[in-house]
């Protein structure tokens, strides 16, 4: 048994008898294969198009492609919103669409073609959101674009872009052109790679329109992508969860459109739908002075989507996309002006992510759905302060600690193995009440490559506050008789953490080049400790970490 000293993080240390009382077992057996480790955390996105070949955005995509084993998927808003291509705090355009002085349709897809062609370069391929309504379109255009804030009410952004079309033919039309043009631009077989869906969270404010009169749109927007290119993918609803706001109601319903209802656009029965995507969103508050986090609704979310989807012979086996899954619901809604936000900066984000994405393997597992894609709503925000608390990947071209929680999946490849912990909280506790007990939440995913094995460990709680590291005992059984080494990632307030060395700094939003030069070097996943070599000759690997509360690792059994 192993027990990891450190070279560049600190290590902390406890009495015989903390760690007695503490010790937290995590268990896994080689030979107990449960399915693929499939990519499906490797979808990210955002509301602002333009950020995307911005100095800061190219930065973070070429990272992001980096990490993952397989092309990531982008989805971004706006990419049909009228405007002059100028960034902000959830808005963005493209002038895709404008009509000359008779009515006539121009197009014009230089902006549109900048973003894709930023995807196409890094390898990254879209999922191409098909929204907002273009200024000369929309049946209500003015007041059309909005200058939100950070404090504003959230319906001030909800202008003239969300608003159903004056002529669907010409909508249709619109669609008809971007897929083709992006046909002849990027390929037919690059295109037939991507997914195309349709508009955003139809059920709440994103549309201005009725259920009814966003099944028209999807119909006609579904035959545009069809007519351009019938091996094109297309879907929806998009809709955002929550029984409050009646999402999985409107995704019943769409689905049964798509079924069985007339086309509105080819008086046929039945609508195109290759994939199939909702939203799911956590809590949190602040409670007491300290953020209090809540998964169990956006736990509850994805499996009652699995369930309607499960629901219908005709879809149980179509693609599943998460559209955005994430710990609450506004992405450019800083720790400022919603105090309950303050988690983003530091490792709640993290071990957060970490054990959410655990829990969405569990429930298609559980149901047995065709799970494809779960979209993290967070990039970054250009020109905006350091740390300032907004649900992002990295800060000013800094990463923050949550990226890394990526950069260690992306680490994982084979199949997953099934984990057993004394210390990990079962899927219905989560989905009944989230992580409140007594007791963190310690708990690991695993998989076995070829030659190696790997663990991503957490130590999460929904009460952000400082508590005692805990002691783990990680065994692997089955692991081939061979010298095998041991090598760990961290993730804590030590280790990979850009946020702490810049509170250290002094939090200067002015850093200097050798400070920004300091804070990119601790932004990147670091090693804990040295490696170590063990023999297996018995067949099991075993080794003791203390992992701080909201700690992240990976460990690595390679050989």
């Amino acid at each position: 048994m192993k027990i990891f000293k450190p070279i560049i993080c600190i290590l902390l240390f406890i009495s015989a008898q903390t760690f007695a009382q503490q010790t937290a077992t995590i268990n896994v057996n080689l030979n107990d294969k449960i399915g693929d480790m499939y990519p499906f955390w490797a979808w990210f996105g955002h509301d602002e198009p333009n950020y995307t070949y911005m100095k800061d955005g190219r930065k973070l995509l070429g990272e992001l492609a980096a990490l993952s084993p397989v092309p990531v998927r982008m989805r971004v808003h706006n990419l049909l919103t009228s405007g002059d291509g100028t960034a902000a705090l959830k808005w963005g355009s493209t002038n895709a669409y404008t009509e000359d002085a008779d009515g006539k349709p121009v197009y014009n897809w230089r902006l549109v073609d900048s973003i894709f062609d930023t995807y196409i370069k890094l390898g990254i391929k879209p999922y191409a959101q098909i929204g907002f309504m273009p200024e000369a379109l929309s049946t209500h255009p003015s007041p059309y674009r909005h200058y939100w804030k950070p404090g504003d009410s959230y319906d001030d952004v909800f202008t003239g872009w969300a608003y159903p079309p004056k002529d669907y033919d010409k909508w249709e039309e619109l669609v008809y052109q971007w897929v083709k043009h992006c046909v002849q631009r990027y390929g037919r077989k690059e295109v037939e790679s991507w997914y195309w869906e349709v508009w955003n969270e139809p059920n709440i404010g994103y549309w201005k329109g009725t259920m009814k009169e966003f099944f028209k749109l999807y119909d006609y927007a579904a035959h545009g992508v069809k007519r351009a290119l019938p091996t094109a993918h297309v879907g929806g609803p998009e809709v955002a969860g929550g029984s409050s706001q009646g999402g999985m109601k409107f995704l019943n319903a769409f689905i049964k459109h798509c079924i069985a209802d007339t086309n509105y656009a080819t008086g046929k029965i039945g609508s195109p739908v290759d994939v199939i995507s909702f939203h799911a969103k956590g809590q949190p508050a602040l409670v007491n002075g300290h953020v209090r986090m809540n998964m169990a609704p956006q736990i509850r979310d994805i499996r009652e989507g699995f369930k309607i989807v499960a629901s219908y012979p005709e879809t149980r086996n179509t693609p599943i996309v998460i559209g955005e899954s994430d710990p609450e619901g506004c992405a450019a809604c800083g720790m400022a002006t919603n105090p309950s936000n303050a988690y983003r900066n530091g490792t709640m984000y993290s071990s957060y992510t970490a054990a959410s994405i655990a829990r969405e393997y569990q429930l298609a597992d559980s149901l047995g759905v065709n799970f494809m894609g779960s979209v993290s709503w967070s990039f970054e925000f250009e020109n905006q302060p350091w740390f300032y608390g907004f649900r992002d990947l990295a800060t000013n071209g800094i990463d923050k600690p949550v990226l890394n929680v990526f950069r260690m999946l992306g680490m994982m490849k084979g199949k997953r193995l099934k984990v057993s912990g004394n210390n990990m909280y079962t899927l219905k506790a989560v989905a009944d009440s989230s992580i409140r007990g007594k007791n963190t939440d310690i708990g690991a995913l695993a998989a076995a490559g070829k030659k190696e094995v790997t663990l991503l460990l957490w130590n999460y709680h929904d009460d952000d506050l400082r508590d005692t590291a805990r002691t783990v005992k990680i065994r692997v059984d089955h692991l081939p008789p061979t010298p095998v080494k041991l090598t760990q990632y961290r993730i804590d307030n030590e280790c990979s953490n850009a946020y702490e060395v810049w509170k250290k700094m002094g939090s200067p939003q002015q850093p200097t080049t050798a400070q920004i030069k300091q804070l990119e070097t601790a932004g990147q996943l670091q090693k804990y400790g040295k490696p170590a070599t063990f023999s297996t000759k018995s067949g099991v690997g075993a080794a003791t970490v203390l992992l701080p509360r909201q700690g992240v690792a990976l460990l690595k059994f390679s050989w």
